[in-house]
């Protein structure tokens, strides 16, 4: 059950972050889109199109769910904001009912936590998303992935963009239990 039109207002924008192409695939920087996947899968939104930069998939949370639009920006992610800015203005949702999905380092592994709005935190993402969408008040899905025992910036940099060893379930069982967070606060079950 997809809505069309170019203007159709959303009731949600579910924007899922990571980088584009295969050689990030299954790193913890890309477990937005991981989730965002899943998402799309249990809602049977078919296959996302190429639009806002990005690919996109739209349609009901489930029947006679909230309209939504799944979003996994195609830039990388310090330029995230230039796919979800014009997306948020075509489908006219309210800033509190973007929902961003991200990998979060300061959370354990295995670690959800939802929140509106909030620091930062040095990810090059959401540092792209304040600065498109004018505000850091957007809605936040932050899927802990663990730190490494560092704190050099080369050494952080090569954990996120490093694939997980953690084993597959345990990664498969946080990729579905955040799909279960999102979805949630989208169909009203929590509240930000």
């Amino acid at each position: 059950m997809r809505f069309r039109g170019a203007s159709t207002p959303a009731d949600w924008l579910i924007v899922g972050l990571g980088n584009p192409g295969s050689r990030y695939a299954g790193t913890r920087h890309n477990i937005g889109f991981d989730v965002a996947e899943a998402l799309i899968e249990r809602w049977d939104l078919g296959k996302p199109k190429k639009k806002f930069q990005g690919l996109l998939a739209e349609g009901r949370a489930g029947v006679g769910g909230p309209r939504v639009a799944v979003l996994l920006p195609q830039t990388y992610m310090n330029e995230t904001g230039r796919s979800v800015g014009p997306a948020r203005g075509t489908f006219k949702v309210e800033l509190d009912r973007v929902l961003v999905l991200h990998d979060e380092i300061d959370l354990p592994f295995g670690d959800i936590r939802a929140r509106l709005g909030g620091g930062l935190a040095g990810h090059n993402g959401l540092k792209s998303l304040k600065a498109h969408l004018g505000s850091p008040d957007f809605g936040r899905v932050r899927i802990g992935v663990g730190r490494p025992d560092s704190t050099d910036p080369e050494i952080v940099s090569s954990w996120v963009l490093g694939r997980f060893s953690e084993p597959a379930g345990d990664v498969r069982d946080l990729i579905d239990r955040a799909r279960d967070t999102a979805e949630d606060l989208v169909l009203g079950r929590t509240a930000l």
